[in-house]
């Protein structure tokens, strides 16, 4: 089994300011956001791990750096965030007020349609992330990893991974630098998720 501890990263601006859709834009952690981080530090100082993966984005990166005590961070690009298109940087009452349809194709079918129109569908983000997975399971089959990513590609990925429909991967809520664990199956690669949302 590979053992994955599976974060968001912590606040920031974007978070504090009505949850706008942050998406591809690099924007800085806050002061809670730093804060959040570092408790994870001292929940998981007693735990090795093999690896610390995180989004290039640098709330993800700092939150993964901060959160494994300044571990040697490994950037990976398929961990980063969906693309959201011309929902960058508004709140969803700001986009759908401005292209209701648009709203309802994602929030109908999101594995077919793309966000915000120009951005990425869902199976699409789903395929590089589980790329990645399937990597880390192969190279670390019984071992333990931190991955650092975001709200959008988390959700999506384990919603698909525990075969929920994934109109519904909202129904998953993940916080700011909260713990997820989740293990890997090394032969059939099923997810078996031990942990959401919570605390060490």
């Amino acid at each position: 089994m590979l053992e994955v501890y599976f974060l968001r990263h912590g606040q920031t601006q974007f978070n504090a300011m009505g949850n706008r859709y942050c998406g591809r834009t690099d924007v800085e952690l806050t002061e809670l956001g730093i804060s959040q981080a570092r408790s994870v530090a001292a929940q998981v100082k007693d735990i090795r791990f093999d690896a610390i993966f995180a989004s290039p984005l640098q709330r993800a990166y700092n939150t993964a750096q901060l959160a494994s005590g300044n571990g040697t961070v490994l950037k990976e690009p398929r961990l980063i965030e969906v693309d959201f298109g011309e929902w960058e940087g508004l709140r969803r009452d700001e986009f759908i007020i401005k292209d209701p349809a648009a709203w309802e194709n994602w929030d109908s079918d999101p594995g077919s349609f793309p966000a915000g129109r120009t951005g990425e569908t869902a199976m699409e983000v789903i395929k590089r992330v589980d790329a990645f997975f399937m990597d880390a399971l192969q190279q670390y089959p019984d071992g333990r990893i931190m991955v650092v990513a975001h709200n959008g590609v988390n959700r999506l990925y384990l919603a698909w991974k525990l075969g929920m429909p994934l109109k519904n991967y909202r129904q998953l809520v993940q916080d700011n630098s909260t713990i997820t664990v989740f293990e890997l199956d090394e032969q059939t690669a099923v997810l078996t998720l031990k942990k959401l949302n919570g605390q060490r």
